[in-house]
């Protein structure tokens, strides 16, 4: 029977990959075949194992199990203790089961869902490198304050993580950082960590990402450790979580997430946690878990403006020994628009040919190694014309755009209108905001990062928004 679930293995291993076998199957045995009767039995070690398989995977099951056996059709029954297996029961349809003591058998599913093999490897990575961890071991020491450069963008976020460090537990708890992808709230949460540490050597630190922390928590409940996952947690004096806004549609781990919270804010301790968006408008998230990330003092990091951006390229260069130019770094600034990560990119694709034909960094160079990137901003856009342009180019008037309307097409409109008036003119985000129907700040930021990524995902659209800014510019 071990060569039979074997070579099982070895094939849902091809077809789902290596994580899946690792995550789900590597726990499960096979106990029993009988001939007579078409049922092979499976024995998992819990009833969150047996669910997730049966919701996921059963039909990958019944495909490879019935060919290695060479048979046409095949049952499949899941050993489950007692309460477990009568859990297992209520979720699945009972024209399925066929009931036997403690066992239940699956003849039939018609729950599973249609792209298995996608949606579980969207939810679930794991790896070697993803079991719990010791305390501090994610904190990257290259993260510090120190380095941090402050701006009119991110005053707030850096005065408050300041204020956490010296009075931890005691202000500001818990911190909530927010702003668009490749702003600083990673570097701001590592170099917390970081300040904590060496002030307070024998406290216990946790910095975590939410997809590992997710991660964790399905390893724990797999092997029946989930009391020794919530434990972990509790016992911390500095809980750093980072991009909270992956909880979303994760119940269980939100519930865990609510209870270790709770007990950690109770106990006086210190938890720290990021986003891309404003708490309210993460979607998928349980009311009252939005209620306590606002508890504390919420604190955003904006685009940076051009001096912030120069300011940001000469500390990089001088970390990196480069010799940068007044002119270049101007350059390069002005040209990247919203994303520090992108600037010291430019930045770094510049040094890199410099250093690759031998020759200085010049502004000659810079403009030739840059020349994909977007045009500076032009003092000539205004908002209004790119609002005007722009809902010319999408059939939609200007009052729906201006509008609380959220439907999905319009609210995609306005968010390439968001996008459009911070990359075309030098209004801030707050202005822009108000002069698009009186809108907050965080709402520009989210639009931002929201028309990246659909840039990047889709090349139509990308090419639109292109020749809409090209049509902006020439009025």
């Amino acid at each position: 029977m071990q060569l039979i679930w074997d070579e099982f293995l070895k094939l849902i291993k091809q077809e789902a990959g290596s994580q899946i076998v690792e995550t789900w199957f590597k726990a499960v045995s096979l106990q029993d075949w009988n001939t007579a009767t078409g049922a092979i039995t499976l024995k998992t070690p819990n009833q969150f194992v047996s669910k997730w398989i049966q919701e996921h995977y059963i039909e990958l099951l019944k495909k490879h199990l019935s060919r290695l056996l060479h048979v046409n059709e095949i049952k499949i029954i899941f050993i489950c203790s007692g309460q477990e297996a009568q859990q297992i029961r209520n979720i699945i349809p009972a024209s399925t089961i066929q009931t036997t003591s403690n066992q239940f058998h699956i003849t039939h599913s018609p729950i599973i869902n249609s792209e298995p093999q996608q949606q579980s490897k969207a939810l679930v990575k794991v790896s070697k490198k993803n079991q719990p961890n010791q305390y501090g071991n994610n904190l990257n020491e290259n993260y510090i304050f120190e380095n941090f450069i402050v701006g009119p963008n991110n005053s707030l976020a850096n005065a408050a993580a300041i204020a956490v460090v010296e009075n931890l537990g005691k202000v500001y708890n818990p911190l909530f950082i927010y702003g668009g992808t490749g702003l600083g709230k990673t570097h701001l949460m590592h170099a917390i960590g970081n300040a904590v540490k060496k002030k307070y050597p024998n406290i216990t630190v946790c910095y975590e990402t939410t997809d590992r922390f997710i991660t964790e928590f399905i390893n724990c409940i797999r092997f029946d450790k989930a009391d020794q996952f919530r434990s972990k947690y509790q016992k911390l004096d500095l809980f750093l979580l980072d991009d909270v806004q992956f909880l979303s549609n994760k119940e269980q781990t939100q519930e865990i997430f609510f209870h270790i919270f709770n007990n950690l804010y109770e106990e006086r301790k210190q938890i720290i946690m990021s986003s891309d968006t404003f708490p309210k408008e993460i979607a998928g998230l349980q009311s009252r878990l939005k209620s306590r990330l606002e508890w504390g003092l919420v604190a955003d990091i904006q685009i940076p403006d051009l001096e912030t951006k120069i300011a940001i390229l000469n500390k990089k260069a001088e970390q990196n020994k480069m010799n940068l130019p007044n002119d270049v770094a101007n350059f390069i600034a002005s040209r990247v628009i919203s994303n520090i990560r992108e600037l010291e990119g430019a930045l770094v694709r510049v040094s890199a040919f410099a250093a690759l034909i031998n020759t200085q960094i010049t502004i000659e160079l810079a403009q030739k190694v840059l020349l994909n990137l977007s045009n500076p901003k032009t003092e000539n856009a205004s908002l209004e014309t790119v609002l005007k342009i722009a809902a010319k180019n999408f059939d939609v008037s200007i009052l729906d755009i201006k509008a609380k309307k959220r439907h999905k097409e319009i609210a995609e409109i306005r968010q390439i209108v968001f996008y459009l008036m911070k990359k075309l003119t030098n209004c801030s985000l707050q202005v822009i905001g108000s002069f698009v129907g009186g809108r907050d700040h965080s709402t520009v930021i989210h639009a931002i990062g929201k028309v990246e990524k659909m840039c990047s995902n889709d090349l139509d659209m990308a090419k639109k928004i292109k020749r809409i800014e090209q049509e902006i510019m020439m009025n």
